[in-house]
């Protein structure tokens, strides 16, 4: 049975990070590093969680180098870089999820005013950037589930940014884009499925 394209960026950002910990890890096969999916340039998210609360997260919004290289430096960034968090240490390794997400192309947005972009958006569906000058953020579509509201989601993207909840200008830009996302534990639940039919 084939390995999903989703399970193998999980092993690669897994590996990427118990590597740089000099932890086990499961080898990558080089024939699945040399496919050529993998050697597209692309743009991902890494998202580690330990019991459900964020450890770290850090990705790519614009397609520049392959996704191989891609998620594993995003996997490494997500673990030891995030300046939000101290740098995740081998002990934690074993309580951490790892999400993948891998974005489509970036679209710009065109609206009259802070009212018409709210009304254009897709709540659960779009991640969204934000930027102003040198002021950007984004959030991923994850994010609506903590934001269900339009003007919370783009209230807490201002914040994140530096700006205040309230901030709109004339120059404002926001561009939306999808993802496709994995988490380690869908996969878990599968393999779990699988061997209880093998079993019975």
């Amino acid at each position: 049975m084939p390995i999903d394209r989703g399970e193998i960026l999980l092993r690669i950002a897994r590996a990427s990070i118990a590597e740089a910990l000099a932890q086990p890890h499961e080898k990558i096969d080089d024939d699945i590093k040399k496919e050529s999916w993998l050697q597209q340039d692309a743009a991902s998210f890494v998202t580690l969680t330990q019991h459900g609360q964020l450890r770290g997260c850090i990705g790519t919004l614009e397609a520049h180098r392959p996704l191989l290289e891609d998620v594993s430096s995003n996997a490494r960034a997500a673990a030891f870089k995030d300046p939000r968090f101290s740098p995740l240490t081998a002990n934690e390794l074993k309580d951490t999820e790892i999400e993948v997400s891998l974005l489509s192309p970036m679209q710009a947005m065109q609206f009259t005013d802070e009212d018409d972009a709210l009304a254009q958006l897709r709540p659960g569906i779009d991640g969204l950037v934000f930027e102003h000058g040198h002021y950007r953020s984004t959030f991923l579509p994850q994010v609506w589930e903590q934001l269900p509201g339009c003007k919370d989601f783009v209230a807490h993207l201002k914040q994140k940014a530096g700006l205040p909840a309230d901030f709109w200008a004339d120059d404002v830009k926001l561009a939306r884009y999808k993802v496709s996302k994995w988490k380690e534990h869908d996969f878990e639940d599968q393999h779990e499925d699988q061997d209880e039919g093998i079993s019975a």
